[in-house]
């Protein structure tokens, strides 16, 4: 922790930014005392989640100390969440975007603003980032983008592989409480409760949005700068974790941008590298220093000199749903895609995956239980202490088709995605293809590497499905995550394929046969070779500022039970995180939040799946007592998804307002 810097720092909070129309947006920005005399770069991030008492907790390790080394860091609630005014009414929308570019040209008018203005943030906050550089507002210079996504069909929590992710039902119940919390009467004053009634009107569950676009159409393309990369021309610098959800976009961002960029990938979860968990963590605020330097204020930093993509290659490890660090070695590479990268073919023998094809032989079945995939963690996964990663996976491996090299007689490194190019038969006309590439060590352990899923009906267009014809051959391309792993020798390469994968992904209606030919099935590995300096660390380690004053009232305490009624053959997985209690001590305010996740399904019959995911938030001050529950739960038949949703909001302990829901969505090929 680093308590002094070389510029000393001045806190505003609240500031107010008005934008087009009336409508204020509450901010705190941190800039050097003598701004006014040595005016300075701005960086905006703008997000949702309670400046003042939700994101506060990381904010005041990272905000002060970027701006004691120069920079007016703006942190905004977006417009109906924290203390601005407004309505929030779903992700990512036009109006989000449009008051982006009003505060950056209001950031470079300031008079402490040197004109330049850079965008950066995390998740929410690095998909908008992305999304208003493609809008080009002419003072922003520069983005660092965080575990976020250049395509939010593709790599967002509501679908994946084209099918629909558990994970879609669990962040609407987090935004429903969380929109439901009133703004802090200590910034806004008497209008808080008018505010929060405006909001509370408002209530609705999101997943009503999602579910009703299950293809990729045009809600998914707005908001994804995917379908024209060229529209973003300033500098990027995207950043994301192996066990994040979101590394997929930065080796594609770096593909597809044709200006300056870069791209770094470490071991972490959903958090700043700074924060990073699994460890190590880097002392990124130093990094973002540097790239904020060079793109805004002009000093040669050598940052762009350097390679353009880092990397952490993980070593072998053992499967455990829950890691403090993970070792490995740093390696940098000029380019994504990368010219020390090189493709190994393999082929899907008869239980065996060999450098030569073994053709012939009886066809291979495939037909997993529904259950398979219960083991392979969550789909958003958060790290530290929260037993969320995939566990071993010798279970999973016997409910697929497992697919064995021999030992490797040596080491192996793995950087890009693995590839499975596949002909397959099946007996109904949906069903979905699972993938998922393991390490087995001497002992059986299984650890998983990565994985991939592809509903068969969007084999050939995410837009517009088509059922497969049952009984004749389906030939499509299934990409896998990308990855960056060393295979230790003396280990095994094992490739299982599953037609389930409950409970990340809904399973589809019936419970296909797959049918493949041995020797037909070819996978792609993406092997990196060694290079000099391979294994330099080019990161020091961590620094922040002090956090916010706090007393810790309740300790985090998180759980994943399992268990099996053998005699209804239903098993049900639950997952607690109790985030614990807090009080922020230098403004009186506490805040608490908890959550349970429920997944229930009954043995070989996909239309019992059921997911029950409610979030417990609370907020306290000298004039507002308030907490949130909210409750999403999903179901299906072979035609309809049911959604359920309510919300119920307490003032001291008193029921104030609830809401719910209960609607009926047509299933569109999945």
């Amino acid at each position: 922790m680093v308590e002094t810097f070389p510029r000393k720092v001045r806190t505003l909070d609240p500031v107010f930014i008005t934008m087009k129309g009336g409508v204020r947006l509450a901010a705190t920005i941190w800039l050097p005392e003598d701004a006014d005399e040595k005016p300075v770069p701005a960086i905006l991030e703008l997000i949702p989640y309670r400046r003042r008492d939700g994101t506060v907790f990381r904010d005041m390790k990272m905000h002060p100390y970027i701006a004691g080394h120069g920079f007016a860091c703006c942190r905004v609630d977006i417009r109906g969440s924290g203390d601005s005014e407004g309505l929030l009414t779903d992700e990512y929308t036009e109006q989000e975007q449009d008051d982006a570019c009003e505060i950056i040209a209001w950031l470079a008018s300031q008079s402490w603003s040197n004109g330049s203005v850079g965008m950066t943030g995390i998740s929410w906050g690095g998909f908008n980032a992305l999304q208003v550089a493609a809008r080009q507002p002419p003072a922003l210079k520069a983005i660092i983008a965080l575990c976020c996504s250049d395509d939010r069909y593709a790599d967002d929590v509501h679908y994946y592989g084209g099918s629909l992710l558990t994970e879609d039902a669990m962040w609407s119940s987090f935004i429903l409480g969380l929109g439901a919390l009133p703004p802090d009467p200590q910034i806004v004053g008497d209008r808080w409760r008018a505010m929060w009634q405006e909001r509370l009107d408002a209530t609705s569950c999101w997943s009503s949005i999602w579910m009703r676009h299950q293809r990729r159409d045009a809600y998914w393309k707005r908001g994804s700068v995917s379908e024209d990369f060229s529209r973003i021309e300033i500098p990027v610098y995207a950043i994301s974790g192996w066990d994040d959800t979101y590394f997929n976009a930065v080796p594609r961002l770096m593909e597809g941008l044709s200006g300056p960029r870069k791209g770094l990938i470490g071991p972490w979860t959903h958090a700043y590298p700074f924060l990073g968990s699994p460890g190590p963590a880097i002392h990124y605020l130093k990094e973002a220093i540097r790239w904020w330097w060079h793109w805004l204020e002009g000093v040669d930093t050598g940052i762009m000199d350097e390679p353009a993509y880092t990397t952490l290659i993980k070593d072998p490890h053992r499967p455990a749903h829950s890691y403090p660090d993970h070792p490995g070695r740093w390696v940098q590479d000029p380019s994504w895609p990368s010219p020390n990268v090189s493709q190994k073919h393999l082929y899907l023998n008869a239980g065996t995956l060999d450098e030569m094809a073994r053709q012939g032989g009886e066809p291979l079945r495939l037909c997993s239980p529904v259950t398979a995939g219960r083991d392979c963690g969550r789909y958003g996964g958060y790290g530290g202490e929260v037993p969320d990663m995939a566990g071993d996976q010798r279970r999973e491996d016997g409910l697929g088709l497992c697919f064995d090299t021999a030992p490797l007689t040596e080491d192996i490194d793995l950087l890009g995605a693995p590839a499975l190019e596949f002909t397959l038969r099946s007996d109904l006309p949906l069903g979905a293809l699972t993938v998922r590439l393991c390490e087995v060590l001497p002992d059986g352990s299984s650890t998983l590497v990565t994985w991939g899923s592809l509903n068969l009906a969007q084999r050939q267009s995410r837009e517009h499905p088509e059922p497969i014809v049952a009984g004749e051959p389906v030939t499509a391309r299934l990409q896998l995550s990308h990855c960056g792993r060393r295979l230790g020798k003396g280990n095994r390469l094992r490739l299982v394929l599953s037609n389930q994968h409950w409970p990340v992904l809904w399973p589809l209606p019936g419970m296909p046969v797959f049918e493949f030919e041995p020797g037909i099935c070819r996978f792609v590995l993406p092997v990196r070779a060694p290079q000099p300096g391979d294994g330099f660390d080019p990161f020091e380690e961590a620094e922040i500022s002090p956090p916010v004053p706090m007393q810790v009232l309740d300790e985090e305490v998180h759980s994943r039970i399992l268990t099996v009624d053998a005699g209804k053959r239903l098993e049900t997985l639950t997952m607690s995180s109790n985030h614990g209690r807090q009080l922020l001590t230098d403004r009186a305010n506490e805040t608490w939040a908890s959550v349970v996740d429920q997944m229930s399904i009954v043995e070989d019959d996909p239309l019992s799946a059921r997911i029950d995911t409610g979030w417990l938030l609370g907020f306290r001050s000298a004039d507002a007592d308030a907490e949130t529950r909210s409750r999403v739960v999903v179901s299906s038949t072979e035609t309809q998804f049911h959604l359920q949703w309510r919300l119920e909001v307490r003032e001291r302990d008193r029921l104030i307002f609830e809401r719910e829901g209960d609607e009926w969505i047509d299933r569109d090929h999945l």
